[in-house]
Order: C-alpha cells, then sequence, then structure tokens
C-alpha cells in the first residue's frame, strides 16, 4: 500500500494529537506499553506537552501533516552512569498507517537522533508483537533477555522481551 506521510520530531503544539494517539494505543494494547491508560487518561494535557518537550518524540503524519498517525521517543537514562543508554518507547501506529513504511520511517528517526546523544538503544517488545520484532531486528536490535512478570495487567502476568542496539562494537 502506498502511502505519503511526513516524520517530524513533535513539538508542545502536538500535545493534542499526541494525548489522543497515545491513549489510544494505551487502551487497545494494555501490553504492549509499560503504562497504563488508566494513569494517563485523567492527565492534563499540560502533562502530555512536558512528555514531548522533556524527551525527543517522533510523529508519522498523513495527509500533509494533518492527522498523526504514528508515534515513538528517545528516552534518555540521567544517571552517570546510565546516560550512555536509550530507550526506544511509546511506540504505537495506527491501523490505517501498518504496512506503510511509516512504522519503519519512526524507528529510524529515533535511531538518527538517538546516535548523536547515545551509545545503545534499547527496547521491550511484547512476545506475541511478531510483526514489532521484526521491524526491531531488520535495523539491528537482538534481543538479550526475556522479563518473566515484566507486566501484570487484569492478574494476569505477562512477560517482555528485551532489544538492544549498540552503535559502537562493544569492548
Amino acid at each position: 500500500m502506498s502511502m505519503s506521510f511526513t516524520i517530524r520530531r513533535l513539538t508542545a503544539a502536538d500535545a493534542q494529537a499526541y494525548r489522543d494517539i497515545r491513549l489510544e494505543g494505551l487502551s487497545r494494547h494494555p501490553d504492549g506499553f509499560g503504562s497504563a491508560w488508566e494513569d494517563e487518561a485523567g492527565q492534563p494535557l499540560a502533562w502530555f506537552e512536558q512528555r514531548i518537550v522533556n524527551s525527543a518524540v517522533f510523529g508519522g503524519f498523513l495527509n500533509n501533516e494533518s492527522e498523526l498517525a504514528g508515534v515513538t521517543g528517545l528516552v534518555v537514562q540521567q544517571g552517570a552512569k546510565q546516560r550512555h543508554k536509550g530507550a526506544l518507547v511509546g511506540m504505537y501506529v495506527r491501523p490505517a498507517a501498518r504496512r506503510t513504511g511509516l512504522a519503519l520511517a519512526l524507528v529510524q528517526a529515533v535511531l538518527i537522533h538517538a546516535r548523536t546523544v547515545v551509545e545503545e538503544v534499547q527496547l521491550t517488545v511484547a512476545p506475541h508483537n511478531e510483526a514489532a520484532q521484526r521491524l526491531y531486528r531488520s535495523v539491528g536490535f537482538v534481543e538479550y533477555a526475556r522479563e518473566p512478570r515484566s507486566l501484570k495487567i487484569d492478574g494476569k502476568y505477562h512477560e517482555s522481551v528485551l532489544m538492544t542496539l549498540p552503535f559502537d562494537p562493544m569492548v
């Protein structure tokens, strides 16, 4: 399916669109995120603005930037011993924009940015989300561990796959 889209870093002005797509992702795929819909649904718009401002969040837009169809971001660790690592977080692409290349373009945008600020990017993905795992492997991520009981949703435990992409050869 051919579809034109634009990828760019979000700004505070995108907070409402970001809030909408973020809550949609949390609601439709609770096991795909460490955060819970109920923790974020009641937050004010300013809270979403701060998320955008405090980390690098990228958006994929359709129809001349009128429709935010996908998001992901990079969060960098703060401590002196961990700030060489970033985490690719909050990845979600709306169903209409899947299989268009938009998800890959979002991941690539994060990685281009990440190379300027960290030495390694890590991520967490649900074991059954094979499409996401294929996408991440295609750009060089490798699985390094599985965390049992990573998430607890409605009383049920969910395992997570942990993946990493070091930019420089490990010494």
